[in-house]
């Protein structure tokens, strides 16, 4: 720590900021210290694709770490947020260094391998109402039946795939069978877990 310290930048971003944008050159990686992080990409025609959200602790811009050239995505901020910085090259000093580090990129780089299979799988083979119910379970706190939705509903449609109107319509139906109360736009109350699974 006492090495790596010297070497962190901070750098904040009022929310609706561009952090870096496709194209811009790869040379930093950013940790979200405070706040949150939207990932995502832009179709040919212009239409955005959330990939994902990062929050506290979890980190974006890996690429520069194992070849320069450009980011191949957005990322903005969804709120005020804070982001540790650091150079590709003082953090392939520190990889070849501290070989521990680098294994610790290798399990989050596993992880979101992972996250991104399921998500295609999901989009894949199942029903709009299927994937809104699991992303609301995933959502869920351990021993809390309360979900604070990271993001609004034109992001979570594009994370999910569908529209902001069918996500609207879909809670409205989750609500009427008695699984979910809404609070607000974004607090949900779940009362029924195990009908949620099995939509």
């Amino acid at each position: 720590m006492e090495k790596i310290m010297p070497r962190i930048k901070e750098a904040k971003f009022k929310k609706n900021e561009i952090i870096y944008s496709a194209g811009d050159k790869s040379d930093t990686l950013y940790v979200v210290r405070r706040g949150r992080v939207k990932i995502y990409r832009l179709s040919a025609t212009g239409k955005e694709q959330v990939i994902a959200f990062l929050n506290p602790g979890e980190f974006t811009g890996e690429l520069a770490l194992f070849r320069g050239g450009t980011y191949e995505r957005f990322a903005e901020a969804t709120m005020e947020t804070e982001c540790c910085t650091i150079s590709r090259e003082d953090l392939q000093e520190f990889l070849v260094e501290y070989p521990t580090i680098a294994l610790k990129l290798l399990e989050e780089f596993s992880n979101r391998i992972e996250t991104s299979e399921k998500q295609q799988t999901r989009y894949a083979t199942e029903k709009v109402d299927t994937r809104i119910a699991m992303f609301i379970l995933e959502s869920l706190e351990t021993d809390s039946t309360m979900v604070e939705l990271p993001m609004t509903k034109k992001d979570l449609a594009s994370y999910l795939a569908t529209t902001p109107e069918t996500i609207s319509r879909k809670l409205n139906e989750f609500e009427e069978a008695g699984l979910i109360k809404r609070h607000s736009n974004k607090k949900i109350e779940v009362l029924d877990a195990d009908e949620l699974f099995f939509i």
